[in-house]
Protein backbone atom coordinates (compact mmCIF):
# COMPACT_ATOMS: atom_id res chain seq x y z
CA UNK A 1 0.00 0.00 0.00
CA UNK A 2 1.47 3.93 -1.14
CA UNK A 3 2.57 5.94 1.49
CA UNK A 4 0.35 8.67 2.85
CA UNK A 5 1.88 11.43 1.25
CA UNK A 6 1.22 9.65 -2.54
CA UNK A 7 -1.83 8.66 -1.36
CA UNK A 8 -2.94 11.75 -0.50
CA UNK A 9 -1.34 13.50 -3.68
CA UNK A 10 -3.63 10.85 -5.88
CA UNK A 11 -7.20 12.56 -4.53
CA UNK A 12 -5.12 16.18 -5.14
CA UNK A 13 -4.49 14.80 -8.33
CA UNK A 14 -8.90 13.26 -8.65
CA UNK A 15 -9.60 16.86 -7.42
CA UNK A 16 -8.24 18.60 -10.50
CA UNK A 17 -8.79 15.88 -12.96
CA UNK A 18 -12.52 15.81 -11.88
CA UNK A 19 -12.44 20.12 -11.80
CA UNK A 20 -11.30 19.68 -15.30
CA UNK A 21 -12.82 16.55 -17.10
CA UNK A 22 -15.89 15.70 -15.01
CA UNK A 23 -17.89 18.87 -12.99
CA UNK A 24 -17.53 20.90 -16.54
CA UNK A 25 -19.38 18.33 -18.52
CA UNK A 26 -21.87 16.77 -16.04
CA UNK A 27 -25.04 18.45 -17.49
CA UNK A 28 -23.87 16.83 -20.92
CA UNK A 29 -23.89 13.44 -19.96
CA UNK A 30 -26.92 13.52 -18.33
CA UNK A 31 -28.69 14.87 -21.55
CA UNK A 32 -26.63 12.25 -23.89
CA UNK A 33 -28.06 9.64 -21.15
CA UNK A 34 -23.99 8.60 -21.49
CA UNK A 35 -20.12 8.70 -20.09
CA UNK A 36 -18.15 9.18 -22.99
CA UNK A 37 -16.40 5.94 -24.02
CA UNK A 38 -13.25 8.69 -23.72
CA UNK A 39 -13.67 9.93 -20.53
CA UNK A 40 -13.83 5.71 -19.06
CA UNK A 41 -10.60 5.73 -20.34
CA UNK A 42 -8.78 8.80 -18.99
CA UNK A 43 -10.42 7.24 -15.56
CA UNK A 44 -8.50 4.02 -16.36
CA UNK A 45 -5.57 5.79 -17.24
CA UNK A 46 -5.26 7.59 -13.70
CA UNK A 47 -6.24 4.61 -12.13
CA UNK A 48 -9.00 5.22 -10.43
CA UNK A 49 -10.98 2.03 -11.58
CA UNK A 50 -8.38 0.45 -9.51
CA UNK A 51 -8.20 2.89 -6.67
CA UNK A 52 -8.36 0.16 -3.95
CA UNK A 53 -7.15 -2.93 -5.97
CA UNK A 54 -3.69 -3.55 -4.47
CA UNK A 55 -0.40 -2.66 -6.79
CA UNK A 56 0.60 -6.23 -7.46
CA UNK A 57 -2.76 -6.42 -9.58
CA UNK A 58 -2.11 -3.00 -11.07
CA UNK A 59 -4.28 -0.80 -8.58
CA UNK A 60 -3.42 2.26 -6.99
CA UNK A 61 -3.24 0.74 -4.09
CA UNK A 62 -5.42 3.02 -1.87
CA UNK A 63 -6.41 2.61 1.79
CA UNK A 64 -10.26 2.97 2.58
CA UNK A 65 -9.66 6.40 3.98
CA UNK A 66 -8.24 7.89 0.26
CA UNK A 67 -9.94 5.88 -1.84
CA UNK A 68 -13.35 7.24 0.47
CA UNK A 69 -11.60 10.65 -0.01
CA UNK A 70 -11.26 10.26 -4.05
CA UNK A 71 -14.56 8.83 -3.95
CA UNK A 72 -15.83 12.28 -2.55
CA UNK A 73 -13.85 14.23 -5.47
CA UNK A 74 -15.10 12.33 -8.24
CA UNK A 75 -19.18 12.86 -6.71
CA UNK A 76 -18.65 16.33 -6.22
CA UNK A 77 -18.46 16.48 -10.27
CA UNK A 78 -20.74 13.81 -11.29
CA UNK A 79 -22.49 11.09 -9.85
CA UNK A 80 -23.33 8.70 -12.29
CA UNK A 81 -19.29 8.85 -12.90
CA UNK A 82 -18.89 8.20 -9.03
CA UNK A 83 -21.39 5.36 -9.74
CA UNK A 84 -18.94 3.87 -12.12
CA UNK A 85 -16.08 3.71 -9.21
CA UNK A 86 -19.09 2.07 -6.84
CA UNK A 87 -20.33 -0.32 -8.77
CA UNK A 88 -17.03 -1.45 -10.60
CA UNK A 89 -14.00 -0.84 -7.68
CA UNK A 90 -16.01 -1.25 -4.91
CA UNK A 91 -19.07 -3.92 -5.22
CA UNK A 92 -17.22 -5.71 -7.87
CA UNK A 93 -13.29 -5.11 -7.33
CA UNK A 94 -13.43 -5.66 -3.73
CA UNK A 95 -15.66 -8.64 -3.61
CA UNK A 96 -13.09 -10.23 -6.22
CA UNK A 97 -10.34 -9.01 -4.15
CA UNK A 98 -12.21 -10.99 -0.61
CA UNK A 99 -13.52 -14.01 -1.94
CA UNK A 100 -11.70 -14.85 -4.90
CA UNK A 101 -9.13 -17.33 -5.45
CA UNK A 102 -5.44 -17.08 -6.57
CA UNK A 103 -6.28 -17.58 -10.25
CA UNK A 104 -9.41 -15.74 -10.49
CA UNK A 105 -7.17 -12.59 -8.97
CA UNK A 106 -4.56 -12.91 -10.76
CA UNK A 107 -7.01 -12.96 -14.27
CA UNK A 108 -9.08 -10.24 -13.55
CA UNK A 109 -7.90 -7.85 -11.19
CA UNK A 110 -5.19 -6.63 -13.33
CA UNK A 111 -8.14 -6.68 -16.17
CA UNK A 112 -10.42 -3.89 -14.41
CA UNK A 113 -7.71 -1.99 -12.96
CA UNK A 114 -6.72 -1.15 -16.01
CA UNK A 115 -9.97 -0.60 -17.44
CA UNK A 116 -9.91 -3.16 -20.08
CA UNK A 117 -12.77 -4.95 -18.64
CA UNK A 118 -15.56 -3.05 -17.12
CA UNK A 119 -17.49 -5.28 -14.40
CA UNK A 120 -21.25 -4.34 -13.15
CA UNK A 121 -23.30 -6.26 -9.78
CA UNK A 122 -26.51 -7.74 -10.79
CA UNK A 123 -28.12 -8.37 -7.55
CA UNK A 124 -31.67 -6.68 -7.80
CA UNK A 125 -34.57 -8.63 -10.10
CA UNK A 126 -37.97 -7.01 -11.47
CA UNK A 127 -39.70 -8.62 -8.29
CA UNK A 128 -36.63 -9.05 -5.70
CA UNK A 129 -34.76 -5.57 -4.15
CA UNK A 130 -34.62 -5.62 -0.36
CA UNK A 131 -35.70 -9.07 -0.37
CA UNK A 132 -32.38 -10.16 -1.98
CA UNK A 133 -32.33 -13.27 -0.14
CA UNK A 134 -35.04 -14.64 -2.09
CA UNK A 135 -33.51 -13.81 -5.97
CA UNK A 136 -35.47 -15.96 -8.14
CA UNK A 137 -32.47 -16.28 -11.13
CA UNK A 138 -31.49 -19.73 -10.60
CA UNK A 139 -28.70 -21.98 -11.89
CA UNK A 140 -28.49 -25.75 -12.11
CA UNK A 141 -25.08 -28.16 -12.65
CA UNK A 142 -24.26 -30.05 -15.86
CA UNK A 143 -21.00 -31.83 -15.13
CA UNK A 144 -18.27 -28.79 -14.61
CA UNK A 145 -20.58 -26.09 -15.95
CA UNK A 146 -23.40 -24.67 -14.55
CA UNK A 147 -26.80 -22.84 -16.57
CA UNK A 148 -27.85 -19.80 -15.49
CA UNK A 149 -31.42 -18.54 -16.03
CA UNK A 150 -33.37 -15.12 -14.60
CA UNK A 151 -33.80 -12.00 -14.68
CA UNK A 152 -31.73 -8.70 -13.12
CA UNK A 153 -32.65 -5.10 -13.08
CA UNK A 154 -31.21 -1.83 -12.45
CA UNK A 155 -28.05 -2.96 -12.82
CA UNK A 156 -25.41 -0.30 -12.95
CA UNK A 157 -23.06 0.35 -16.20
CA UNK A 158 -24.74 -3.09 -17.00
CA UNK A 159 -25.52 -2.00 -20.58
CA UNK A 160 -22.06 -1.69 -21.28
CA UNK A 161 -20.19 -4.15 -18.45
CA UNK A 162 -17.81 -6.96 -19.85
CA UNK A 163 -17.62 -8.87 -16.65
CA UNK A 164 -21.08 -9.41 -14.35
CA UNK A 165 -21.30 -10.64 -10.48
CA UNK A 166 -23.96 -12.21 -10.53
CA UNK A 167 -26.32 -13.87 -7.44
CA UNK A 168 -28.24 -16.63 -8.66
CA UNK A 169 -30.19 -19.77 -6.63
CA UNK A 170 -30.75 -23.29 -6.82
CA UNK A 171 -32.98 -24.51 -3.72
CA UNK A 172 -32.28 -22.15 -1.73
CA UNK A 173 -28.63 -21.81 -1.76
CA UNK A 174 -27.27 -18.84 -3.40
CA UNK A 175 -24.18 -18.59 -5.16
CA UNK A 176 -22.19 -15.71 -7.14
CA UNK A 177 -21.02 -16.33 -10.57
CA UNK A 178 -18.33 -13.99 -12.39
CA UNK A 179 -20.52 -14.02 -15.93
CA UNK A 180 -18.91 -12.63 -19.10
CA UNK A 181 -20.80 -10.66 -21.64
CA UNK A 182 -19.63 -12.94 -24.47
CA UNK A 183 -21.28 -16.29 -22.76
CA UNK A 184 -24.21 -16.81 -25.35
CA UNK A 185 -27.45 -16.27 -23.57
CA UNK A 186 -26.69 -13.23 -21.90
CA UNK A 187 -28.99 -9.46 -23.32
CA UNK A 188 -29.10 -6.64 -21.63
CA UNK A 189 -31.57 -3.86 -22.42
CA UNK A 190 -30.61 -0.15 -21.38
CA UNK A 191 -33.19 1.61 -19.18
CA UNK A 192 -34.04 5.02 -20.12
CA UNK A 193 -36.19 7.53 -18.39
CA UNK A 194 -34.73 7.07 -15.31
CA UNK A 195 -35.09 10.20 -12.59
CA UNK A 196 -31.41 9.83 -12.38
CA UNK A 197 -28.24 7.97 -12.85
CA UNK A 198 -29.03 8.57 -16.63
CA UNK A 199 -25.59 8.61 -17.43
CA UNK A 200 -24.97 5.65 -15.22
CA UNK A 201 -25.66 3.00 -18.05
CA UNK A 202 -28.12 1.50 -15.96
CA UNK A 203 -30.05 -1.87 -17.72
CA UNK A 204 -31.68 -4.86 -17.54
CA UNK A 205 -30.14 -7.96 -18.29
CA UNK A 206 -31.39 -11.49 -19.49
CA UNK A 207 -29.55 -14.70 -18.26
CA UNK A 208 -30.97 -17.44 -21.20
CA UNK A 209 -29.58 -20.72 -20.37
CA UNK A 210 -25.89 -19.45 -19.87
CA UNK A 211 -23.49 -21.65 -19.42
CA UNK A 212 -20.59 -21.13 -16.71
CA UNK A 213 -17.82 -22.39 -15.98
CA UNK A 214 -16.98 -23.26 -12.71
CA UNK A 215 -13.92 -21.28 -12.34
CA UNK A 216 -16.33 -18.54 -12.52
CA UNK A 217 -17.69 -19.81 -9.45
CA UNK A 218 -16.64 -16.53 -6.83
CA UNK A 219 -16.34 -18.61 -3.11
CA UNK A 220 -18.30 -21.54 -2.48
CA UNK A 221 -21.51 -22.74 -3.47
CA UNK A 222 -24.14 -21.73 -1.40
CA UNK A 223 -22.50 -19.16 0.26
CA UNK A 224 -23.19 -16.21 -2.53
CA UNK A 225 -25.68 -14.33 -0.61
CA UNK A 226 -24.03 -14.39 3.39
CA UNK A 227 -20.17 -14.24 1.85
CA UNK A 228 -20.04 -12.17 -1.12
CA UNK A 229 -23.34 -10.46 -1.54
CA UNK A 230 -22.88 -8.80 1.67
CA UNK A 231 -19.42 -7.64 1.25
CA UNK A 232 -20.17 -6.27 -1.79
CA UNK A 233 -23.01 -4.27 -0.28
CA UNK A 234 -21.03 -3.16 2.98
CA UNK A 235 -17.99 -1.90 0.07
CA UNK A 236 -21.24 -0.45 -1.32
CA UNK A 237 -22.45 1.11 1.51
CA UNK A 238 -19.33 2.79 2.64
CA UNK A 239 -18.79 4.46 -1.32
CA UNK A 240 -22.30 5.44 -0.95
CA UNK A 241 -22.01 7.36 2.45
CA UNK A 242 -19.19 9.32 0.66
CA UNK A 243 -21.06 9.96 -1.97
CA UNK A 244 -23.59 11.87 0.21
CA UNK A 245 -20.67 13.85 1.63
CA UNK A 246 -20.23 14.27 -2.21
CA UNK A 247 -23.34 15.57 -3.19
CA UNK A 248 -24.22 17.63 0.25
CA UNK A 249 -20.94 19.74 -0.55
CA UNK A 250 -21.22 20.67 -3.87
CA UNK A 251 -24.68 21.61 -2.96
CA UNK A 252 -23.99 23.78 -0.04
CA UNK A 253 -20.60 24.92 -2.38
CA UNK A 254 -23.72 26.04 -5.04
CA UNK A 255 -26.40 27.60 -2.52
CA UNK A 256 -23.08 29.53 -1.11
CA UNK A 257 -22.13 30.71 -4.61
CA UNK A 258 -25.75 31.48 -5.55
CA UNK A 259 -26.76 33.61 -2.42
CA UNK A 260 -23.97 35.76 -2.69
CA UNK A 261 -24.44 37.00 -6.10
CA UNK A 262 -28.18 36.87 -6.26
CA UNK A 263 -29.68 40.19 -5.41
CA UNK A 264 -33.28 40.97 -3.79
CA UNK A 265 -34.27 43.80 -2.08
CA UNK A 266 -31.76 45.42 -2.39
CA UNK A 267 -29.12 43.27 -1.08
CA UNK A 268 -27.44 39.83 -1.39
CA UNK A 269 -29.31 36.81 -0.06
CA UNK A 270 -26.76 35.82 1.92
CA UNK A 271 -27.38 38.67 4.25
CA UNK A 272 -31.25 36.99 5.02
CA UNK A 273 -31.73 35.42 8.02
CA UNK A 274 -33.30 32.21 6.50
CA UNK A 275 -30.85 32.01 4.13
CA UNK A 276 -28.09 32.13 6.41
CA UNK A 277 -29.69 29.41 8.97
CA UNK A 278 -29.72 26.77 5.67
CA UNK A 279 -26.13 27.46 5.05
CA UNK A 280 -25.46 26.92 8.90
CA UNK A 281 -27.28 23.65 9.42
CA UNK A 282 -26.38 22.50 5.77
CA UNK A 283 -22.11 23.27 7.19
CA UNK A 284 -22.95 21.78 10.45
CA UNK A 285 -24.50 18.33 8.77
CA UNK A 286 -21.93 17.86 6.13
CA UNK A 287 -18.96 18.12 8.72
CA UNK A 288 -21.24 16.05 10.62
CA UNK A 289 -21.67 13.34 7.97
CA UNK A 290 -18.09 13.23 7.08
CA UNK A 291 -16.87 12.61 10.67
CA UNK A 292 -19.02 9.70 10.12
CA UNK A 293 -17.35 8.24 6.70
CA UNK A 294 -13.98 9.19 8.21
CA UNK A 295 -15.09 6.94 11.61
CA UNK A 296 -16.16 3.86 9.14
CA UNK A 297 -12.52 4.35 7.12
CA UNK A 298 -10.41 4.14 10.01
CA UNK A 299 -12.70 1.27 11.79
CA UNK A 300 -12.55 -0.72 8.10
CA UNK A 301 -8.50 -0.12 7.75
CA UNK A 302 -8.33 -1.68 11.35
CA UNK A 303 -10.93 -4.81 10.22
CA UNK A 304 -13.28 -3.51 13.56
CA UNK A 305 -15.86 -5.66 14.11
CA UNK A 306 -17.86 -2.57 14.10
CA UNK A 307 -17.00 -1.43 10.66
CA UNK A 308 -19.94 -2.88 9.27
CA UNK A 309 -22.43 -1.14 11.42
CA UNK A 310 -20.84 2.05 11.29
CA UNK A 311 -20.83 1.78 7.66
CA UNK A 312 -24.52 1.57 7.46
CA UNK A 313 -24.85 4.32 9.89
CA UNK A 314 -22.70 6.83 7.66
CA UNK A 315 -24.38 5.91 4.82
CA UNK A 316 -27.81 6.34 6.56
CA UNK A 317 -27.23 9.44 8.01
CA UNK A 318 -24.86 10.95 4.72
CA UNK A 319 -27.07 10.11 2.21
CA UNK A 320 -30.24 12.01 4.10
CA UNK A 321 -27.86 15.21 4.86
CA UNK A 322 -27.52 15.10 1.04
CA UNK A 323 -30.90 15.23 0.45
CA UNK A 324 -31.63 17.68 2.64
CA UNK A 325 -28.96 20.10 1.66
CA UNK A 326 -30.00 19.12 -2.10
CA UNK A 327 -33.09 20.57 -0.99
CA UNK A 328 -32.55 23.66 0.88
CA UNK A 329 -29.95 24.06 -2.35
CA UNK A 330 -32.95 23.94 -4.89
CA UNK A 331 -34.82 26.52 -2.49
CA UNK A 332 -32.36 28.99 -2.70
CA UNK A 333 -32.16 28.88 -6.06
CA UNK A 334 -35.87 29.61 -6.54
CA UNK A 335 -37.39 29.26 -9.96
CA UNK A 336 -34.08 28.15 -10.78
CA UNK A 337 -33.18 25.39 -8.65
CA UNK A 338 -36.09 23.91 -10.72
CA UNK A 339 -33.97 24.37 -13.92
CA UNK A 340 -31.86 22.06 -15.54
CA UNK A 341 -29.40 24.95 -16.40
CA UNK A 342 -28.35 24.90 -12.73
CA UNK A 343 -26.54 22.50 -11.08
CA UNK A 344 -28.74 22.01 -8.06
CA UNK A 345 -31.60 20.69 -9.67
CA UNK A 346 -29.31 17.58 -11.22
CA UNK A 347 -27.80 17.27 -7.55
CA UNK A 348 -31.86 16.85 -5.79
CA UNK A 349 -32.67 14.43 -8.08
CA UNK A 350 -29.10 12.27 -7.42
CA UNK A 351 -29.06 12.68 -3.89
CA UNK A 352 -33.02 10.96 -3.68
CA UNK A 353 -31.41 7.93 -4.85
CA UNK A 354 -29.12 7.63 -2.10
CA UNK A 355 -31.59 6.57 0.11
CA UNK A 356 -32.80 3.76 -1.90
CA UNK A 357 -29.87 2.31 -3.52
CA UNK A 358 -27.49 -0.14 -1.12
CA UNK A 359 -30.65 -0.64 1.15
CA UNK A 360 -32.83 2.22 1.42
CA UNK A 361 -33.07 4.43 4.53
CA UNK A 362 -35.58 2.44 6.09
CA UNK A 363 -33.49 -0.69 6.52
CA UNK A 364 -31.06 1.07 7.14
CA UNK A 365 -32.89 2.18 10.25
CA UNK A 366 -33.83 -1.28 11.06
CA UNK A 367 -30.06 -2.36 11.28
CA UNK A 368 -28.97 0.47 13.00
CA UNK A 369 -31.80 0.06 15.57
CA UNK A 370 -31.15 -3.49 16.22
CA UNK A 371 -27.66 -2.88 17.07
CA UNK A 372 -28.44 0.03 19.42
CA UNK A 373 -31.10 -2.38 21.57
CA UNK A 374 -28.04 -4.40 21.62
CA UNK A 375 -25.68 -2.68 23.07
CA UNK A 376 -27.38 -0.03 24.89
CA UNK A 377 -29.20 -2.34 26.83
CA UNK A 378 -29.17 -1.63 30.69
CA UNK A 379 -29.83 -4.57 32.84
CA UNK A 380 -31.65 -3.95 36.48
Amino acid sequence: MKDIVSQQNIVAEAKKFTDQEIRPFAADFEANESLPRDLIKKIAQKGYLGAIIPEEYGGLGLDQLHYGLLTEEIGKGCSSTRALLTVHTSLVGESLLCWGNKSQKEKWLPLMASGEKIAAFALTEPEVGTDAGNIQTNYRQEGDRFILNGNKKWTSFGDIADIFLVLASNNGKPTAFLVEREFAGVKTTRMTGLMAGKAAHIAEIEFNNVEVPAENIIGKIGNGFTYIANTALDCGRYSIAWAGVAIAQAALEEMVTYSRRRTQFGQKIVKFQMIREMIADATTQIKAARALCLNAAHLRMEKSEDAIIETCIAKYFASKVAFKVATDAVQIHGGNGCYNKYPVERLFRESKILEIIEGTSQIQKEIIASYGARKYYRPQ
